[in-house]
């Protein structure tokens, strides 16, 4: 099995449509999953997905769609004859809620949701990917070797007590078990910041403006996490933001957390003096 988060079902034969965002994440997906073999297909989304990704697909096993077109995209699953379908990358917010032109398909399924948000627009199009025999992977699938990991992973030890660590854990959890965001600040049991719509990055530097020493920045997950469309990434822009804020020290859920081009974040980590620890 080319990954642990693949279903034991698995057929590897069978072709994975890669419905790609923007960002490394679904490049790393395309060239991990190309490495065990699998054959693989691309939904780009224009204006997200990098053109270098779309380019190295053979014309006749890439599409390019806007975010809105749905039915075009359910029509391409069959044309690929996929077996499996897998999301990799974000699509800007805004995108989902402004601006959107959506096609027939996707006007039906905003019509019949009551609440519309990320979750609830991507867990309806996940219904839709599935009533074609498609099996929409865990978005985990190929990136094991990306994932968080537990204990000390980069940098000095952790800047503050267990204690203050837990405070932390259970706040983010609480923040997500609440569909608000997936990280928080906390220092010294007090909390500076939860992420909320803007994002990680603003969040951070809201924290920033803060006292900052023994300040730490946990990321986690919903308790009933949908691992198929909603995985908490962290990087090397993440990273930076940090070193530019003053917080010096994360925790990432272990297993839970993409830690994307995971070798270039942990040499980073290291030179900048942040700590990074899994959880």
């Amino acid at each position: 099995m080319p990954s642990a988060f693949l279903p034991p079902t698995f057929d590897p034969r069978r072709p994975v449509v890669l419905i790609a965002g923007r960002g490394q994440y679904p490049v790393i997906t395309a060239a991990n999953a190309r490495s065990a073999g699998v054959p693989l297909r691309l939904v780009a989304m224009d204006d997200e997905t990098e053109p270098g990704l779309i380019e190295s697909f053979p014309a006749n096993e890439r599409v390019s769609l806007n975010v809105g077109q749905i039915g075009k995209m359910l029509d391409s699953l069959k044309t690929f004859g996929a077996g499996y379908a897998l999301m990799a990358g974000q699509v800007k917010p805004k995108k989902l809620f402004h601006g959107l032109t959506p096609d027939l398909k996707a006007a039906s399924i905003l019509f019949s949701l009551k609440r519309r948000n990320a979750e609830t627009i991507f867990g309806a199009i996940a219904a839709e990917i599935e009533k074609l025999g498609v099996t929409l992977l865990d978005a985990r699938a190929f990136i094991d070797d990306q994932m968080a990991t537990a204990g000390n992973m980069a940098g000095p030890k952790l800047p503050t007590d267990e204690e203050y660590l837990q405070h932390g854990i259970h706040i983010a959890r609480e923040m997500a078990r609440l569909d608000i965001g997936q990280g928080c600040v906390v220092r010294k049991g007090t909390v500076l910041a939860v992420e909320a719509f803007e994002g990680t990055d603003d969040m951070l530097r809201r924290a920033g403006t803060f006292k900052t020493d023994e300040t730490l920045f946990v990321k986690t997950v919903k308790a009933r996490q949908d691992f198929r469309f909603d995985v908490p990434v962290f990087g090397l822009r993440t990273l930076q933001t940090m070193k530019e804020s003053g917080i010096a020290a994360a925790a990432l859920e272990a297993g839970k957390v993409i830690m994307l081009e995971k070798p270039a974040v942990l040499k980073q980590a290291k030179a900048l003096g942040i700590a990074l620890h899994g959880f």
